[in-house]
């Protein structure tokens, strides 16, 4: 029994894993005028965090900053399923049955146990 739910806890744990970094990669940017090119790099910073990026058009540009953004409504990511990973059925085949499977799906195999499962990730 200790087997089968440690088995179940690497599972669950990999679906997680898994989800955040979809999440992480949906960021977004959003660009903004900050008007001259004086201390361009340090308003744009203190406006929109350490991790903005600040680009100035030569001495009598425009500032233009470009900082991480949410979108207007954040997408739920939701895990799902398919079939097993195969030979004939490899990491393309599995995004996409999971994009016939699920609306917006995507998928990758995920080896377990010595089986090779398709895994998707689709907004729910």
């Amino acid at each position: 029994m200790e087997r089968t739910s440690t088995s179940l806890l690497f599972i669950v744990s990999l679906v997680i894993i898994f989800a955040s970094v979809v999440n992480q990669i949906r960021a977004q940017t959003c660009d903004e005028n900050l008007g001259s090119c004086e201390k361009c790099d340090q308003r744009c910073k203190a406006k929109h965090g350490l991790s903005s990026v600040s680009k100035c058009n030569g001495p009598d540009g425009m500032c233009k900053c470009t900082y991480e953004c949410a979108s207007f409504k954040p997408a739920k990511v939701c895990v799902g399923a398919t079939d097993m990973c195969t030979d004939t059925c490899p990491q393309s085949c599995c995004d996409r049955q999971c994009a016939i499977k699920y609306k917006n799906g995507h998928g990758g195999c995920v080896n377990y146990a010595g089986y090779r499962m398709c895994i998707c990730e689709y907004s729910c």
